[in-house]
């Protein structure tokens, strides 16, 4: 199969032909149609992650997948040849990723079944991005009714959150830069937009002289960033920022479990979130997709495979 992959610890990434892995007992393997970029990938290829999780080379990069079922190991019922699924690969070690032809993962996270009327290019850009929006929402809890910041928003998961926060019915501000940006969030169901070149607490204190009830950290300096909380206030990150640095922050962390991911495409047959993808590449570029998604993006990149 073809795969963008690191063949040893000193490579760089790049299109190799390796041989398509077997699902052991408990593994689903899918033969993968599309795919996306997440900085988590971009992390890998850079290296950032070696010491910090165990590399087993030639490491395969790529999380989000969506594809059929090819074969089943042992002891899986749920899933059988020819299911239309969808996910994120989360195994406890970097080598097997979904930028290729095909990939195993787990039977029990990190997959689900793709819903007719779902496009699997959608459901490829969907699930870590997804994810991680989901648990920033339910960490912050109840914002009907409140005014929420979203740090970061035209990326692939604050796209996804401006979209959640809104139908929440939070009045939702948002942070780009004038033109294209701030029409890109507009569409999105944002309120306000802030211009985060200029005088963030200076906007802010114009258009939310209270203070901000849930700051959504997916971008910027988290500690700037607490200062414009309202009384009681709460920053969600999704960064690593938590209490352990300020008493008002929670951590989370994508859980792409099963519910989650039926969660997330049930949002998106019925209208209420939009996968925006600005641009998609074929496996063959995926080194063009990644500088793509260095430079910066609106929404997600995605990535075809066969």
């Amino acid at each position: 199969m073809l795969a963008y992959a690191i063949e040893s610890p000193d490579a760089t990434a790049r299109i190799l032909d390796l041989p398509i892995p077997a699902p052991v007992d408990g593994e689903v393997l899918v033969k993968v149609r599309a795919a996306s970029i997440n900085g988590f990938d971009l992390a890998v290829a850079a290296g950032m992650l070696v010491g910090a999780m165990e590399h087993r080379y030639p490491v395969v990069l790529g999380k989000d997948f969506a594809g059929t079922v090819e074969a089943v190991g042992l002891g899986v019922t749920r899933f059988a040849p020819g299911d239309r699924v969808f996910g994120v690969v989360m195994k406890p070690f970097l080598g097997d990723g979904s930028l290729a032809e095909y990939v195993t993962v787990p039977k029990q996270y990190g997959i689900e079944h793709l819903p007719e009327g779902l496009e699997v290019a959608t459901a490829g850009a969907l699930g870590l991005a997804g994810s991680a929006a989901v648990g920033a929402i339910d960490a912050a809890g109840t914002i009907s009714g409140k005014t929420v910041l979203v740090s970061g928003a035209t990326g692939g998961v604050g796209s996804l959150l401006t979209q959640l926060a809104n139908h929440a019915g939070a009045t939702v501000i948002a942070t780009a830069r004038p033109g294209g940006d701030t029409e890109f969030v507009s569409g999105l169901g944002a309120d306000q937009v802030i211009d985060y070149t200029g005088d963030v607490a200076g906007q802010l204190a114009a258009v939310a002289p209270g203070g901000i009830d849930v700051v959504f950290h997916l971008a910027g300096a988290p500690d700037v960033l607490a200062q414009l909380l309202a009384p009681d206030g709460r920053i969600v990150s999704t960064l690593g920022f938590g209490a352990d640095q300020n008493s008002a922050a929670v951590a989370v962390m994508a859980n792409p479990d099963a519910a989650t991911l039926g969660r997330l495409a049930d949002e998106v047959l019925t209208g209420r979130l939009r996968v925006s993808v600005e641009k998609t590449f074929p496996l063959g570029e995926a080194a063009d997709a990644f500088d793509a998604f260095g430079v910066g993006t609106l929404g997600k990149l995605s990535v075809t495979v066969g």
